[in-house]
């Protein structure tokens, strides 16, 4: 849990300003991913898929922090959290909720703000 002094401070384990490691890590929360299958969940949630050559660094920066890791299953390589990169999720996914709540509440489609 982060402490108070830190609480409007993003998590460190994801860069939240292009939100794409904190896509990683939510996805990984709920099963083991290879990449494509994860960069295809993204493109049906965002619109559009990451492209390898954005995903896979980022994958290897999460792997290299000790947040992920991965294991070879035939021609894939498959992704998981570690018990770090699963608290680290949890702490980013809180830290969203409190950033960006008050958004969510107030918001309404097709009104201006």
């Amino acid at each position: 849990m982060m402490s108070d002094c830190c609480e409007n401070l993003p998590p460190d384990c994801c860069d939240m300003r292009g939100m794409l490691s904190f896509m990683m890590l939510w996805l990984l929360l709920k099963r083991d991913m290879y990449g494509q299958e994860m960069a295809e969940e993204m493109g049906r949630r965002r619109g559009s898929k990451p492209n390898p050559g954005t995903l896979y660094p980022a994958l290897s920066d999460l792997e290299a922090k000790g947040l992920v890791t991965s294991r070879q299953e035939g021609r894939r390589r498959v992704y998981s959290l570690t018990e770090e990169g699963r608290a680290g999720a949890v702490e980013a996914c809180e830290y969203f909720c409190r950033a960006y709540a008050d958004i969510f509440a107030e918001f309404q489609p097709g009104l201006e703000a």
